[in-house]
């Protein structure tokens, strides 16, 4: 951010509910907020965890942490104790820090764990726990592109958690790619509506703070607050999952608006789930701009691939490999597929990890000797367009048959009283069936017999249904994203 520092110090780098900073201001706020966190023993290479909503203290304890060469572990505060605790024990954390004032969750952590609240220099109310004297640095690199930024874990489909190491390099790469493919100039006002404990959220503030423009920071979802922002507060770019737009168009109609606002809005993204077509059709009519589909994970920081504003697609594509990221399909015979064809998604480039920390045997299985990060994602290319077709650990194989959940998720979101859905396999006598979870609309009396009516023609046999289940919600991340192994886990045993 230093340039834009220089540049243009005045003009407002950060917003959230309760202040404003100026590039000046955060530069100011950074510094003497870096020099209190050496004051109370974080060192070069220490383990600092974050347990925050979003907000200019989060932004500014991450920064100021960077300076000093730490590493912060950023933790969404509505994990559970167990989940946080087993983070910090696996880290060997220096010191945990919640920002009290701003998330209720963060505050409840912080009391259990016994924490003092006090000020970190110009942040009041920073709840941090006692100082861990018995962990040890990890060494500084000369590079300073190698040092870790940031580590995110991850739980993905195994439900264990994984710490992923990912460098100054890797984010400034990944942020700047982004930045470029997206025409981001200062003007811009981007909405970080997604969580900083995960890496779209970090991310954005990187790409933000690089082309000096402003970040509109929000803490939790709110669709009619959504709404309200983007017609009043000059937001130009908008990053989501499916659901977050999902609910902005339940939210039209709950509230009975003929027309959303969309004020100075010039881009819309999604990512972090696939896309449903319908649910793009109905945004994209609604806010009458295209809406990006994008994707990437957070091994790689996170940009694989993204839809260009200047070649938007009407199809459910991710767009092209982004600029300086090699990729390849690998078919399950280990042959790099060339044909169209369906096989794993490999990626290789400065966006990759530095790997799992206190891990080296599943960074083996994930990186291999030549780079390349084993995404487990199925994918094809078209035209040198990348489609996602699901989780390889996903695939259902049915009679002999592969079914790709994406697939039967599409054809049941299509109904009108579905807002999402999520399929998995359920092992049956040396076989596999299709199972069904989805997510109603709160007025909605349709029953799972009707919805079983609605999408057998529209499928073949093996890719049916054997049950549909129907969920007041479907469990889900901070992000939005469905876990599914929780929900292969309830029928595993039925």
């Amino acid at each position: 951010m230093d340039r834009a520092v220089a540049q243009t110090p005045d003009y407002p780098a950060l917003i959230d509910d309760s202040r404003t900073w100026s590039y000046r201001q955060l530069a100011d706020a950074v510094e003497s907020t870096a020099s209190a966190l050496q004051s109370l023993g974080v060192r070069p290479g220490d383990r600092m965890m974050l347990i925050s909503e979003n907000c200019t203290e989060m932004a500014c304890l991450m920064l100021a942490a960077s300076r000093l060469d730490a590493w912060v572990i950023v933790a969404n505060p509505r994990l559970s104790p167990r989940e946080l605790d087993q983070i910090r024990d696996h880290s060997g954390t220096r010191r945990m820090f919640f920002t009290t004032k701003v998330s209720a969750e963060a505050a409840a952590h912080a009391a259990r764990l016994d924490a003092t609240v006090k000020d970190v220099g110009p942040l009041a109310g920073i709840g941090m726990t006692a100082l861990n004297e018995a962990t040890e640095p990890e060494p500084v690199h000369a590079d300073s592109t190698r040092q870790v930024a940031v580590l995110i874990y991850t739980s993905g489909t195994t439900g264990t958690p994984k710490g992923v190491m990912l460098t100054h390099g890797n984010l400034l790469f990944s942020a700047k790619g982004t930045a470029l493919l997206r025409n981001m100039t200062s003007k811009d006002k981007v909405y970080v509506v997604l969580p900083m404990t995960h890496i779209v959220g970090v991310s954005l503030i990187v790409m933000t703070l690089l082309t000096g423009a402003t970040a509109r920071l929000v803490s939790k979802y709110d669709p009619a607050a959504f709404a309200r922002h983007i017609a009043e507060e000059g937001i130009t770019t908008v990053n989501g999952v499916p659901a977050t737009y999902q609910r902005l168009l339940e939210y039209k109609q709950v509230a009975g608006l003929s027309k959303l606002d969309r004020g100075s809005l010039r881009l819309i993204a999604v990512a972090g789930a696939p896309l449903d077509l319908d649910l793009k059709t109905r945004v994209e009519a609604e806010l009458g701009i295209p809406l990006l589909n994008a994707y990437g994970i957070t091994e790689t920081s996170p940009g694989i691939s993204g839809v260009r504003l200047e070649s938007p697609r009407t199809d459910q594509s991710v767009g092209a490999v982004m600029p300086g990221v090699e990729s390849r399909i690998v078919g399950r015979d280990g042959k790099i597929i060339t044909d169209g064809s369906v096989g794993e998604l490999h990626v290789r480039g400065r966006n990759v990890m530095l790997g799992y920390y206190r891990a080296p045997d599943l960074t083996a299985k994930a990186i291999d000797a030549d780079g390349w990060f084993l995404t487990g994602d199925l994918a094809r290319l078209e035209g040198g367009a990348l489609f996602i077709v699901g989780r390889s650990k996903e695939m259902i194989i049915r009679s002999g048959f592969n079914v790709y959940p994406a697939e039967v998720e599409a054809v049941l979101n299509s109904h009108d009283a579905v807002v999402q859905s999520a399929v998995v396999g359920r092992p049956v006598d040396g076989n596999e069936e299709v199972v069904a979870f989805v997510q109603l609309l709160n007025s909605s009396k349709v029953t799972p017999s009707e919805l079983m009516a609605y999408v057998s023609p529209q499928l073949t046999s093996y890719k049916r249904p054997s049950q549909i289940i129907v969920l007041e919600a479907l469990p889900a991340t901070s992000t939005g994203k469905i876990l599914k192994h929780k929900l292969a886990e309830s029928i595993r045993n039925t």
